[in-house]
């Protein structure tokens, strides 16, 4: 745009020429600059299409290039790696064979070993087999040495004097099993005499209440050990019948002797023990009426299992006697310790009283505090004085103490 110099000739014009020249001016600058803008913009468009297809080519050939150049690179990049590569796989592979040759040689050494302990566990297990002939050739003797001990046993308890002291130790370890210490609650081999003839049980238990229960210890084991040696089922049937026989013998036997009229505190019957289970289920499986013949003899068969629970039975009536004698003495106890408990409550009611006085007075004297004294020296706060430490708030106390009523719960 042109600048306007103005001179004298413009002042002496006026201000309206002045002011219709600038009008004009400034409508032939916006027209001028119009046109030159829109002149402006299609060079720049046409510089711009220009400019964008040169660079599309420029960039186009420094893409080739660029490639080239690099594709040239990558193959020497490439070229010298796998020659890198393929000196390092060698040098790898070397050291992996020597590394299998490392690892085979101790399994090799391995196996060398084992060929040698197998080779020793063979000479060993020869050795461990001839020992362990020898142990039961050991055995054997042994078994026959057994074998002849058995014999002997049962040779021994064909013997009555052996089987009746069997018979008895049985009895006696049963009774320890149940509780019934000897000096306390049964005593052994008790006789009486009677007529001139000399009644002696093998066991006298003490029940509570002076009751005694009278047990006779029987062992028949003739027959049975000469069923279980039989040859044959034939000669084994026999032998268990005269075991049955022999057992209803002695029932019989001992029904005759009437223990219970040669003690005065036993009950109308007495306790036949057989020493063990087995001889009297084989005597049952033989007669099965055996144990209703007994108790019409008024005498009970007993083996271990049943004379142990009889015996457990007589201990709880003892312990249960014992509990009736402590509950005498706890009730005496207990009388003594209610009296003391009376008095004790009669003396803690007057302490209680006593107390409810000392409360009373406390919370007077905590009034006439509040009344009369506190507040003269609150004043002194009032005026100015600085204590070092607040008086507390004064609590009365309000709980009364309670007083024991007799009949009601302590």
């Amino acid at each position: 745009m042109n600048s306007f110099t103005l001179d004298p000739l413009y002042l002496t014009i006026g201000v309206p020429a002045l002011a219709l020249g600038l009008i004009l001016g400034v409508v032939i600058a916006l027209l001028i600059g119009r046109s030159r803008q829109k002149r402006m913009t299609e060079e720049r468009e046409s510089a711009f299409e220009l400019a964008n297809a040169r660079l599309t080519q420029t960039f186009a050939e420094l893409s080739n290039r660029s490639l080239q150049a690099n594709s040239d690179t990558f193959l020497k990049l490439a070229e010298q790696r796998l020659g890198t590569q393929q000196e390092k796989a060698k040098s790898e592979l070397s050291e992996r064979e020597k590394a299998v040759e490392a690892l085979v040689k101790p399994i090799n050494d391995a196996l060398k070993a084992s060929l040698q302990q197998i080779s020793e566990l063979e000479k060993s297990r020869s050795e461990a087999y001839g020992g362990i002939k020898n142990q039961l050739e050991e055995m054997q003797l042994n078994q026959k040495s057994l074998r002849q001990e058995t014999q002997n046993l049962v040779n021994a308890l064909r013997r009555p004097e052996v089987r009746g002291r069997w018979g008895e130790i049985t009895l006696r370890r049963l009774v320890e099993l149940a509780g019934m210490v000897e000096h306390c609650d049964f005593v052994e081999q008790v006789h009486t005499e009677t007529d001139g003839q000399i009644f002696r049980p093998d066991m006298v238990v003490r029940m509570p209440d002076q009751r005694e229960l009278i047990v006779d210890v029987k062992t028949p084991l003739d027959a049975y050990l000469a069923a279980a040696e039989a040859p044959d089922d034939v000669q084994r049937k026999l032998g268990l019948e005269r075991h049955a026989k022999n057992v209803r013998a002695h029932i019989r036997m001992l029904a005759s002797k009437a223990y219970w009229n040669q003690f005065d505190e036993s009950p109308e019957f007495v306790i036949l023990f057989i020493p063990g289970d087995q001889f009297l289920s084989a005597a049952l499986n033989e007669e099965p009426d055996l144990i209703e013949y007994a108790l019409s003899k008024q005498i009970i068969l007993a083996t271990p299992t049943s004379f142990v629970a009889l015996l457990k039975a007589v201990a709880y009536g003892w312990r249960q006697m014992s509990l009736a004698d402590n509950a005498k003495e706890i009730r005496v106890l207990a009388e003594d310790l209610y009296g003391r408990l009376a008095t004790f409550v009669s003396h803690l009611n007057k302490v209680g009283r006593q107390l409810a006085g000392s409360v009373e007075n406390y919370n007077k004297a905590v009034g006439s505090l509040e009344r009369s004294v506190l507040p003269g020296a609150r004043k002194f706060v009032e005026l100015g004085v600085h204590p070092s430490k607040e008086i507390e708030k004064l609590e009365s106390l309000e709980p009364v103490p309670r007083t024991l009523i007799e009949g009601n719960d302590i």
